[in-house]
């Protein structure tokens, strides 16, 4: 129940940052919007989390980032592109199954309604 009321406050805040800003922008500026807007809601934000991956005898530092990280449990892939794809959906999935995370959205802010870009993930 907590998850899905942390899910609902994300999609809120990003709605919200979407109708005021619209599309065309770089993810770089709706990671911080949405990381303003999420902080100033009171939750705990992690943005550009670095984690490694261990391959054999290979450990790789930073093998992936997670855009942005609410409350230790709900993983936050933002895109800006035409349309996401089965890869977009397969890089949040890799990055909540080595993060032992089981909630994710994957965003889309250059669509016209942004309900059109978001997806929810669950493992």
């Amino acid at each position: 129940m907590v998850e899905d009321l942390l899910t609902r406050k994300v999609i809120g805040a990003a709605i919200e940052i979407h109708k005021e800003l619209g599309p065309g922008l770089l993810e770089s500026a709706y990671q911080r919007c949405l990381e303003y807007e999420l902080l100033a809601s009171g939750l705990e934000v992690k943005k550009e989390l670095i984690f490694p991956i261990r391959y054999k005898e290979v450990v790789l530092n930073h093998a992936y980032r997670i855009d942005l990280l609410v409350e230790n449990q709900l993983v936050i892939e933002l895109k800006t592109v035409e349309f996401l794809t089965d890869v977009h959906l397969a890089q949040i999935l890799t990055y909540m199954k080595f993060g032992g995370y089981k909630k994710g959205i994957l965003l889309n802010f250059d669509v016209k309604v942004l309900k059109d870009g978001i997806k929810r993930v669950v493992l």
